[in-house]
């Protein structure tokens, strides 16, 4: 259970020893947007899958099963 003798505010306060005077904003960011994709999964489907390495595994045979069945067009 929380305990709600403690105020929000207090809660939420930075601690001293946290030092951010030398750090710079948004540093990794672009980096981080370049390596990320985040796809949030409905719960239905989330709960068919385990982790990520699950997703993934399963869209991979989705795609290799799509190029399977697709037929090239000849003009």
């Amino acid at each position: 259970m929380k305990d709600d003798s403690l105020k929000q505010d207090e809660a939420d306060a930075m601690l001293p020893e946290y030092d951010f005077s030398n750090g710079v904003r948004g540093r990794y960011a672009e980096r981080y947007a370049a390596g990320s994709n985040v796809v949030v999964l409905a719960p239905d489907v989330a709960q068919a899958f385990h982790d990520a390495e699950s997703v993934n595994n399963a869209l991979r045979a989705l795609i290799a099963a799509a190029r399977q069945s697709v037929v090239p067009q000849t003009q």
